[in-house]
């Protein structure tokens, strides 16, 4: 009897020898790749684009002559025009040079007692050529904008006849740009521009007329 236990115990271990030796024959399993990741591309603002804008513009005008001066009145309107420019983006920088070209509604008049009647002010189109610089947030890209306006100053006294002239200034402001979806983008800005002051021969003996305005507008663009 102690001989088969025995027996049996010599082959339970010669069989748990071989089954060892066979499990470290066999190859290792690899390990499942594991796939890296999706990110979303980050945006790319670089490239040339047109585009539409619209808002509203508020300000202050003011005569003065040797006939003396009116003081300071509000002017105030709507604008809407086109947009045509280009941006470079480097790493998060985005340097763009934007132009546009608004019709402009934008006036105000008063009764003050030089005039006789009223003096009214009214700048009917004014274009910016500006220079913009960005941080892009990937698809937000908040800028900073300046450079030169141009418009007309319209000057009409009653009674006496009306003077326009183009006059060139500067314009400075802001804003936030972001993409909506494939090439089109949409954006919020507020400009200031100064277009100095044009004459008036027929007024109050050859008045000035100061014209200064702020604006706030939406626009579509669609970049290529």
């Amino acid at each position: 009897m102690k001989r088969v236990i025995l027996a049996g115990i010599g082959a339970l271990a010669l069989v748990s020898m071989m089954g060892a030796a066979n499990a470290a024959d066999l190859p290792r399993r690899q390990a499942m790749p594991v796939k890296a990741p999706a990110f979303a591309p980050v945006y790319n603002w670089t490239g040339f684009y047109l585009g539409i804008n619209g808002g509203g513009g508020w300000g202050r005008s003011d005569w003065s002559g040797p006939a003396g001066s009116t003081g300071g009145f509000d002017i105030d309107g709507a604008v809407v025009g086109g947009t045509v420019g280009y941006n470079w983006q480097m790493n998060q920088v985005v340097f763009g040079l934007e132009g546009d070209i608004d019709w402009s509604n934008i006036r105000g008049s008063t009764n003050a007692a030089v005039c006789g009647g009223s003096c009214e002010t009214k700048n009917s189109w004014l274009g910016t050529v500006r220079g913009r610089v960005g941080y892009a947030f990937d698809r937000f890209m908040p800028y900073i904008t300046g450079g030169l306006a141009v418009g007309d100053i319209k000057a009409e006294l009653a009674g006496a006849g009306s003077t326009t002239q183009t006059k060139a200034g500067w314009t400075l402001g802001g804003g936030l740009e972001f993409a909506v979806a494939g090439p089109w983008t949409a954006k919020v800005e507020y400009l200031y521009a100064d277009l100095g002051k044009g004459t008036c021969d027929t007024c109050l003996g050859g008045a000035d007329v100061k014209f200064n305005t702020s604006i706030v507008r939406a626009g579509v663009n669609y970049r290529f």
